[in-house]
């Protein structure tokens, strides 16, 4: 048999799918959780001080053959001793071997496991240097006499520390191997010869490898944190370059359904109007009786339920292309003066015969003497007969419904429409506010609705300028409140430059 063909919207996602970017999030992921739940140094980590010891060590190369051949003069000036010939040249050969493993380190592709098998042959050269200074440290002057090479041979063993530690921070436990044996050395010719200048030259040589350990210590530490930072601003990066291809993505997504929609509603407007218009023609033509009387009862009411059925669906496609509309920014406003008592009584009578079927009443309380406002005419119409319309239709029979007209305290109109049905709870405020939203007690009361209404009112207010408010109570009522701003009130507005004053001309301030 044939498997049958699955077939997907393209603007639906998959969840079954991995992410073009999903092998991105995983390392954000397990990057985050080694930063945060790993050991103190993590092996990246090692790899990366690693990596910054051989760049020191490769920049310095100079420097330490310069200060053995300096210390082996100055020896050479104090005491013309053989062996200071031969150290310089076994402590040379020392730091060559040093400055040839790092040149041979930097050519290498390394991993971890690499990095780790560097260092510990570093420390095995270290170990080596620190074996040529402590025989330097151990020698004694022969030909001099006085305590002058002792003080020159600590000026230089302190130099030589110092310099070892610039150079080792970055190599973790290097420094130890480098400098104890120096101190290991002198401790030992001065538990031998038992000298106060050789204790006093040890005593200054431990406090200043102290020191000297205690700030490489330091230096380490701070660009271990510096290294975190530094991968902590990457994983940002590559959080926030996933955050903006899953955004990308949902927005195209976004933009095709729309484009889907808009392209489904300009279609399928034609297509329903059409045959809607048919539908609403002929069934008011068979109504009238026009062709002739219908004697069956039973078909007139039939006749009466396809023009209303006919009429709720063009209206329920008016609403849906309305908020379309809007939601476009394609809505445009044809405005001019007209009285908001004016429009609000014409909708009162439109809807009253409805409100007549249900014995609801409406009580009317309009401040005299309000000005004209500057709107669009057709919108504010429709804003009130969509506030009446869900009045009646939530009023239980034998109610009421109060419309007030007035001055709001900033100097604009509004227009107030309460009723006393069931309510809305007041969670359920912007449920109703939203597209196709309906409450749970109104749905269970009343008719139910397409809702719109609501929405498109907020969205016509809003192009306004104006606002919209919605109070409820459960078993207390509910009261829209459509408010337009300062500004479309013509009293408020100064005439514009150029215009004829005559009465009756309509007058606009564009602020």
């Amino acid at each position: 048999m044939p498997q049958p063909q699955t077939m997907t919207d393209k603007n639906i996602v998959d969840r079954s799918r991995d992410h073009k970017n999903a092998a991105v999030v995983k390392t954000v992921r397990a990057t985050r959780d080694r930063l945060q739940n790993g050991r103190q140094t993590p092996p990246a980590f090692d790899f990366e001080m690693v990596r910054l010891h051989i760049n020191s060590v490769l920049q310095g190369a100079a420097a330490a053959p310069i200060l053995v051949i300096l210390t082996a003069v100055g020896g050479l000036w104090f005491d013309e001793a053989v062996w200071l010939l031969a150290w310089a040249l076994m402590t040379m050969i020392a730091y060559a071997a040093l400055v040839l493993m790092a040149r041979r380190a930097a050519r290498t592709q390394s991993d971890e496991e690499m990095a780790s098998r560097w260092r510990k042959r570093f420390l095995g050269i270290y170990a080596l240097i620190g074996l040529c200074w402590a025989l330097f440290a151990y020698q004694d002057c022969t030909t001099c006499q006085g305590d002058t090479f002792v003080f020159y041979k600590s000026a230089a063993l302190l130099i030589a520390l110092a310099a070892t530690a610039m150079a080792t921070f970055a190599l973790r436990h290097a420094i130890y191997f480098a400098v104890v044996p120096t101190v290991l050395a002198l401790a030992l010719r001065a538990g031998l010869e038992r000298d106060a200048a050789d204790v006093s030259m040890l005593a200054m040589v431990l406090a200043a490898a102290l020191f000297f350990i205690f700030m490489s210590q330091r230096l380490y530490h701070t660009n271990l944190r510096m290294l975190g930072f530094q991968t902590q601003k990457d994983d940002l990066i590559a959080e926030l370059e996933v955050a903006k291809s899953v955004s990308d993505e949902a927005r195209r997504r976004a933009e095709e359904a729309n484009l889907a929609k808009s392209r489904f509603l300009a279609s399928m407007s034609h297509e329903l109007r059409t045959p809607l218009n048919a539908i609403l023609g002929f069934s008011e033509v068979m109504s009238g009786e026009v062709l002739g009387p219908i004697a069956n009862d039973s078909y007139k009411e039939y006749v009466g339920d396809i023009h209303r059925s006919g009429q709720h669906l063009l209206n329920l496609i008016n609403e849906i292309l309305d908020l379309s509309r809007i939601e476009a920014g394609r809505y445009e406003l044809s405005e001019g003066a007209l009285a908001m008592s004016d429009i609000a009584e014409d909708c009162i009578a439109l809807i009253q015969l409805k409100a007549r079927s249900k014995n609801i009443q409406i009580t009317e309380a309009f401040e005299p003497g309000l000005p004209m406002v500057w709107a669009d005419e057709k919108s504010i119409r429709q804003v009130i007969l969509n506030l009446l319309s869900n009045a009646v239709k939530f009023t239980p029979t034998g109610g009421e419904i109060r419309v007030k007209l007035g001055w709001t305290a900033g100097g604009g109109q509004y227009i107030a429409i309460k009723d006393n049905g069931p309510g809305i709870a007041e969670e359920e405020i912007p449920v109703v506010l939203s597209a196709f939203g309906q409450g749970s007690i109104a749905i269970k009361s009343a008719e139910q609705g397409t809702g719109l209404g609501l929405p498109i009112v907020q969205a016509i207010l809003a192009k306004h300028g104006g606002e919209f408010v919605l109070k409820s109570k459960l078993r207390e009522g509910t009261e829209g409140i459509a408010i337009l701003p300062r500004e479309r009130v013509l009293e408020s507005m100064a005439p514009v430059e150029g215009l004829p004053s005559a009465a009756g001309k309509k007058k606009r301030a564009f602020r």
